[in-house]
């Protein structure tokens, strides 16, 4: 195997820091890099429930001293406020319910620093991600994204984002492995943070109060909740607080006149109004989406057929994907129900990853 000028990216914990182990011991050139995500950490979460913490570096830096490469620390909280913390606000005040990992993978690890390792000479960047790289048919020189075989923890959905250009340059050495294999091989390896916990939750809201940290952002904007008549039925302080299919936290002045519960059927910030009605109100089988990212097939110029995920962990479902006004047109052979705008279509051929695009209506 040829050997590689490769950027480990180093959170701080055990995924990234096994994969820079086994890009060091295949006989690549590794270099391991942790990103500052915040000018203040200490404003982020502490402990182990994040990945901008003062904590991962350092377990960053220890880990890279075990494994026995050079290690820097790559200031990115300018572009990261800019284009994560900022997109996250920006987009919930549109109505719209953003993933910011999945922004995160596309404008910071795959944009801002793939872009810097490059013209810096090295060949690819190493992530810790759970996902597989494999030749894209037809074409041995461009690779496509495939599920890791611990679909648990399967990642490729929050990487279908990236193109075919950046996957050229990336490298993914856990997508064979489970989860508990690399803990275990943590552990072999002698790496502190093989006991360490997964990150999970928003990293830079602090308490996990995304509602709080919004309106701390975007202040109080209230308006009313109806039902789909129009009937008032409540009121809120600010529609960013709201998600389509949320059933929990609406605080309705009286129960609805059948007993069942109602649930978030749309978001109109203009008007600051949410509309709530019956679960199967939620139901839908036609959904547009913008932005199309075809990295493992070329772009489709009909009909197509394959597996849709609508949502990080969801399931996935069968449906025809075919070009619409440039964007992406998807009817479910079945209905699924709470599809949120702002979240992405990712397309599937299998375990295959055919493309992604970003959720703009659903009806």
């Amino acid at each position: 195997m040829t050997s590689l000028r490769v950027l480990a990216a180093m959170s701080g914990g055990v995924d990234s820091a096994v994969a820079a182990a086994r890009a060091a011991e295949a006989g690549h050139d590794v270099t391991g890099v942790h990103l500052a995500l915040s000018s203040n950490p200490s404003s982020y979460r502490t402990g182990a429930r994040g990945c901008c913490t003062l904590e991962d570096a350092r377990d960053a830096r220890r880990a890279a001293d075990v494994i026995g490469i050079p290690f820097y620390v790559w200031d990115m909280a300018e572009r990261f406020h800019s284009d994560v913390v900022q997109d996250f606000v920006d987009e919930y005040a549109r109505g719209n319910t953003p993933n910011p990992c999945l922004r995160c993978n596309e404008k910071i690890k795959f944009a801002a620093v793939l872009d810097r390792a490059v013209a810096l000479g090295f060949d690819a960047v190493c992530t810790g991600h759970h996902a597989r790289l494999e030749p894209v048919p037809g074409s041995a020189e461009r690779a496509r994204l495939v599920r890791s075989v611990d679909l648990a923890k399967d990642q490729s959905y929050v990487l279908a984002v990236l193109t075919s250009a950046q996957l050229s340059r990336a490298m993914f050495p856990l997508g064979d492995t489970t989860k508990g294999g690399v803990r275990k091989e943590a552990a072999q390896r002698g790496l502190a943070v093989a006991d360490k916990p997964d990150s999970h939750d928003v990293c830079f809201i602090a308490d996990g109060d995304t509602r709080g940290f919004l309106q701390r952002q975007l202040g109080s904007v209230p308006g009313d909740i109806v039902e789909a008549d129009g009937t008032v039925i409540g009121s809120h302080d600010g529609s960013y607080g709201f998600t389509i299919g949320q059933r929990k936290g609406l605080h309705l002045d009286r129960p609805a006149a059948d007993g069942r519960p109602r649930f978030v059927l749309s978001i109109e910030p203009v008007t600051r109004t949410i509309t709530v009605g019956p679960a199967e109100a939620l139901d839908v089988l036609e959904i547009q989406a913008t932005k199309p990212v075809w990295s493992g097939c070329l772009p489709p110029d009909g009909p197509v057929d394959c597996l849709v995920q609508l949502r990080a962990h969801g399931e996935v479902h069968p449906a025809v994907c075919e070009p619409a006004g440039g964007g992406v047109r998807i009817s479910l052979r079945e209905p699924a129900r709470g599809i949120a705008p702002g979240q992405a279509a990712v397309f599937y051929d299998g375990d295959a990853v055919l493309g992604s695009a970003t959720i703009s209506r659903a009806a």
